[in-house]
């Protein structure tokens, strides 16, 4: 069968059922017919804040990965979009949307954690989605950073004798690029009453609290853990779209003459720097990763 190079719509790639995941078998044959080397961009966020649009762009698209405008989570589980890359012609770009992290009606927390480890491991960039600033809520909320060793051993090389190593550098070598999306933002990119960049206002977020109290090295295990395992990072600030909140409810069938100038110029540099700056999916050993 002739690779099937652009799918008209995402299909979901891990099922979570009942808090299983399993993974979907029609979306592996869809898989299995790319020979090329895959770009791959995983997106996470808390339960509802609007990730789902921002991938729907980035595929060329307004529909696709399901929005919804209600309280309750679209996504179930993690959604795969496999489209032309728009700078690599000989590339396939991967784009991943997971479901929201933090949904209340879930019984098992470690079921979130799953999807944020697989969302790491899969991808070649990954995307953090929050809400309004980056402060010490945000960071707390990140704590599934902080739990990644727990899941995940790397074996300390490829002949070891089955020894297993719990190192960051390790996990660096095969773990994704990082990007922190910040959406609604409304202040000033300013510290100390001097203009800063989208990436010193992450940097300074990420900055560790003096002391060595177990509370203060409670409050820098997520901060440390980002800086560790994700040292290529980014940080981009969205403005809210327009300040109709019909048409927020609704943005995916909003002309985009509706969107607000500065969210749209926002959007274009998003989808240019991962267009460009998304690397190749490789494994720890350089192997480039095709669909096959």
């Amino acid at each position: 069968m002739a690779p099937r190079l652009n799918m008209m719509a995402p299909i979901c790639l891990v099922e979570n059922i009942n808090e299983q995941l399993s993974v979907n078998q029609e979306a592996l044959q869809i898989l299995d017919q790319i020979s090329q080397p895959l770009v791959v961009v995983a997106i996470v966020e808390l339960y509802r804040t609007g990730k789902s649009y921002l991938m729907n762009q980035l595929a060329g698209q307004n529909h696709g990965f399901p929005l919804g405008s209600t309280v309750q989570s679209k996504t179930k589980g993690i959604w795969m979009w496999c489209v032309p890359h728009p700078c690599k012609p000989d590339h396939m770009l991967v784009l991943l949307d997971t479901e929201g992290l933090g949904d209340v009606e879930k019984g098992d927390p470690k079921n979130d954690l799953w999807i944020f480890a697989l969302a790491v491991l899969l991808s070649s960039m990954f995307v953090y989605n929050s809400m309004g600033t980056i402060n010490h809520q945000a960071l707390e909320q990140l704590h599934y950073v902080t739990e990644l060793t727990d899941l995940i051993r790397a074996k300390s090389s490829p002949i070891s004798d089955g020894d297993e190593v719990e190192d960051s550098t390790e996990f660096v070598s095969f773990f994704p690029d990082f990007i922190w999306t910040v959406r609604d933002f409304t202040l000033e990119l300013k510290l100390n009453g001097d203009p800063i960049t989208e990436d010193q206002y992450l940097e300074n977020a990420l900055k560790l609290i003096p002391g060595r109290s177990p509370k203060v090295q409670l409050c820098n295990l997520p901060r440390e853990c980002i800086q560790q395992y994700f040292p290529k990072r980014k940080c981009f600030v969205f403005i809210r779209p327009t300040n109709d909140t019909e048409f927020l409810a609704n943005i995916e069938i909003i002309e985009e003459y509706q969107l607000h100038p500065k969210f749209k110029e926002q959007i274009k540099k998003f989808c240019s720097y991962i267009s460009t700056e998304a690397r190749t999916k490789t494994l720890r050993e350089g192997i480039t990763v095709t669909g096959k």
